[in-house]
């Protein structure tokens, strides 16, 4: 399981580095389908070109995870990241305790 915490407000370079980053750390999983854990908690509401952009990174077939769970801080934040994709193996929820259940699930 990968894990990513993210806070603040990005712009298009963010969301860039971002994607260089998570594919470092994809480098270093054994096996291809992971899942992760996405702490937005502490998130901004972003543009919504930035938000076209994380969206347009996460459904990526190099990155692209088998199961997503976002922790949510706000009803906010969780319309927001709701936007990102509409695929199934994507859950929004409020507790990491059950976000990490539903993945090993």
């Amino acid at each position: 399981m990968i894990r990513v915490q993210m806070g603040g407000f990005f712009d298009q370079s963010d969301v860039q580095s971002f994607a260089a980053d998570y594919r470092a750390e994809l480098s270093l999983v054994a096996h291809p389908g992971q899942l992760t854990l996405v702490d937005i908690r502490d998130m901004k509401i972003q543009a919504q070109d930035v938000v076209a952009a994380f969206g347009s990174v996460m459904a990526a077939p190099d990155i692209r995870s088998r199961k997503l769970a976002f922790l949510c801080g706000s009803t906010l934040a969780r319309l927001q990241a709701q936007r990102l994709t509409d695929r199934e193996g994507v859950a929004f929820f409020d507790d990491a305790a059950a976000a990490e259940a539903w993945l090993l699930a």
